[in-house]
């Protein structure tokens, strides 16, 4: 790989932990948690293809993952919606970088072609709209979907979100999107580091993807739905996710 994805560190404790995030965010988006966990945990934040310092980066699905893996190293990672399918192809491709993976929001991917197909239009056409209405404008109507109605984002991650090009996240909806993404549902049982999927309990749809996630790879797996919080569980309940993921990273240490 010879593209480098932006990266921010935070080198304190023995433990390495890779924050990766979702759609129109950048690495600004785990501000709040990054700092709580940088006084116990090793913090590397990564800005992926199209967004923040790697806005002109331009890699596909798989190229992608592996540059998360030459980014962050061996670790454990966390990723949200997009961060999260990202981080669960590193893991199956690279299970000796992952040490534990938790994701928040997140999904294998879409099993049936006609169903990728459809997203693919969906996608494209969602890329078109950026384009053409900018960045500011496109985000106004991103994230007034139902899927965020509980999310009330903090200033500094809109600031940065508002940042990016409508260019970079274009080509970010059409190389990483769900359409493209190669279903890992096949693959799942081939996970045997530990692994936490988070969601809200608002957001039903992720809910049931990961318990049927966790049912697919075994023992090594749970599944928490976090109480008032929907898609953005992180975000929207941070204390609580805070304390559920320290809980879950320490019990899971390479230190210990």
């Amino acid at each position: 790989m010879t593209v480098a994805l932006h990266r921010a560190f935070d080198w304190r404790g023995p433990d390495r932990i890779v924050l990766v995030h979702g759609f129109t965010q950048t690495m600004r988006s785990w501000d709040r948690l990054a700092a709580l966990l940088s006084e116990t945990f090793q913090v590397v934040r990564v800005d992926l293809p199209g967004h923040g310092g790697s806005g002109d980066v331009d890699l596909s699905f798989e190229e992608t993952a592996e540059a998360l893996g030459e980014a962050g190293g061996a670790a454990t990672y966390v990723g949200y919606s997009l961060g999260g399918r990202l981080c669960l192809r590193l893991a199956v491709d690279h299970p000796e970088l992952v040490q534990s993976l938790v994701l928040v929001g997140a999904s294998p991917g879409l099993a049936g072609a006609g169903e990728r197909a459809a997203r693919r239009a969906a996608d494209e056409a969602l890329a078109a709209d950026i384009e053409r209405m900018g960045t500011a404008a496109f985000l106004d109507r991103w994230l007034t979907q139902p899927l965020f109605a509980t999310l009330n984002p903090q200033p500094d991650d809109l600031e940065a979100r508002l940042a990016n090009s409508p260019a970079g996240l274009a080509t970010a909806l059409r190389r990483l999107g769900t359409g493209v993404q190669e279903p890992l549902w096949d693959r799942l049982g081939d996970l045997k580091m530990p692994f936490l999927a988070i969601t809200g309990q608002e957001d039903i749809k992720f809910s049931r993807l990961a318990e049927e996630m966790v049912a697919a790879i075994g023992v090594n797996a749970q599944a928490v739905a976090l109480a008032g919080a929907g898609h953005a569980a992180h975000l929207e309940r941070p204390v609580s996710f805070h304390r559920l993921l320290t809980a879950f990273l320490l019990l899971h240490s390479v230190a210990r």
